[in-house]
């Protein structure tokens, strides 16, 4: 019973962390847009993880572990409505005795919500409140825990090849980040760029944010959050694993700040702060998918690799003429990605099998991704529009769909 209480304890503690890591989101998105949207991403990010845990307290939980997949083998099953831990709960043995039932439904439910905060900053500055709204509950109640469930529910990823060979995601590389990364590439494709974004020429033009420093603590408070994000899916505390796990996850994000700063200033000649924020993001993303089973150095090579794919996603988005205030696809898709793959070539199992287990499980996510965020977008296009008309989005959102502003006006007149 006294290990049992240690271990929930730490869960609960990073549970905690997890949902302050919502503040972090709301802080960065609003640093990086303009004031102008301030009260819109904030009740974005509101209802983002209000929303999230009643889905998944209704039927998300039941969906992602649904203890047999009585409706497609292995693919789709469901648990039932609600939260019940059955008749012969025990809680000394249920996760062989790491948590209660009920905090794992509480930090998985954290989870759950940030596959659609990945989505709103991608979006920002543009999209009609109804759209975000409507998009984020069907991507949270359809896609998020389904794809979950091939893993982390027992499906068909986690045997993907034979009982010793499937598929790793420690924390959620793929299965979280990329799962909202795929989200909101999608979902900006149709939606287009902000007003002012691109010349006429298809040249990618600077659309400064409105406070830096907001974004900064934002980014910090992310990196405090990953102690529980990370540290939380040891699903114990075990002193030695969730020890290295918090030393592996730090040191890869320092290196991905670094090596995007570095790379920024080598392709631009330009010590870019914003690359910096989002290269310790990258590294803190692409280390979620192994960081149980990397060593130090290994955590830095996959950080310091992670940070030179931010800028270069960056850069293939302007190219393609897709608009990504934040750099949302860049961090959670393309270093998600990456960090997936990575486990293959440094972690337990790594070798040609596990590498190519990875890969197909990748190409699997972002396949279902695309095809159901494609017509998720379109069923929401064609029922409330998906954007907002020119003239409000060059007043603000703040005033055009909340009727108010972030920022009193204390000028004297």
């Amino acid at each position: 019973m006294e290990l049992l209480t240690t271990n929930n304890v730490w869960m609960m503690i990073c549970t905690a962390l997890v949902f302050f890591m919502h503040l972090g989101f709301s802080f960065l998105e609003i640093g990086l847009t303009r004031q102008k949207n301030t009260i819109n991403i904030l009740f974005k990010n509101f209802f983002v993880i209000t929303m999230g845990l009643i889905v998944y307290c209704g039927f998300g939980f039941n969906i992602m572990y649904p203890g047999e997949f009585g409706i497609i083998d292995g693919i789709l099953g469901f648990a039932g409505p609600g939260l019940d831990p059955g008749v012969d709960y025990d809680q000394l043995s249920y996760a062989d005795g790491g948590y209660t039932y009920w905090t794992d439904f509480l930090f998985q439910g954290m989870f759950a919500a940030t596959a659609a905060t990945i989505i709103s900053g991608a979006v920002a500055e543009r999209i009609k409140i109804s759209a975000f709204m409507l998009i984020a509950f069907l991507y949270v109640s359809i896609v998020y825990p389904i794809v979950g469930s091939w893993q982390w529910g027992g499906g068909f990823f986690s045997d993907f090849i034979s009982d010793d060979l499937g598929f790793y995601d420690f924390a959620g590389s793929t299965l979280v980040h990329s799962v909202g990364g795929w989200g909101a590439l999608i979902v900006i494709y149709f939606l287009g760029a902000r007003i002012g974004k691109f010349d006429s020429n298809g040249k990618p033009l600077a659309i400064p944010g409105s406070n830096i420093p907001l974004s900064a603590a934002g980014v910090l408070i992310l990196w405090l959050g990953w102690f529980g994000f990370n540290g939380g899916s040891v699903l114990s505390a075990d002193p030695a694993l969730t020890s290295l796990t918090l030393v592996t996850t730090c040191l890869a994000a320092a290196a991905g700040g670094i090596t995007a700063a570095l790379t920024s200033k080598i392709a631009y000649n330009n010590l870019d702060l914003t690359m910096f924020m989002n290269g310790v993001l990258g590294g803190l993303v692409g280390i979620t998918a192994g960081a149980d089973q990397m060593l130090p150095m290994t955590a830095i090579i996959i950080g310091a690799i992670a940070g030179p794919i931010v800028v270069a996603g960056v850069a293939i988005l302007d190219k393609c003429k897709l608009d990504d205030p934040v750099g949302a696809v860049p961090v959670h898709l393309f270093c998600g990605i990456w960090g997936t793959l990575a486990v293959g070539i440094f972690g337990n199992m790594a070798g040609f099998n596990q590498f190519m287990v990875q890969l197909a499980c990748v190409g699997i996510t972002g396949l279902f991704c695309i095809v159901f965020g494609t017509i998720i977008t379109l069923f929401v296009r064609s029922i409330v529009g998906l954007r907002v008309d020119e003239k409000e989005e060059e007043q603000g959102l703040d005033n055009a769909e909340h009727g108010t502003k972030a920022y009193g006006d204390f000028s004297i007149n």
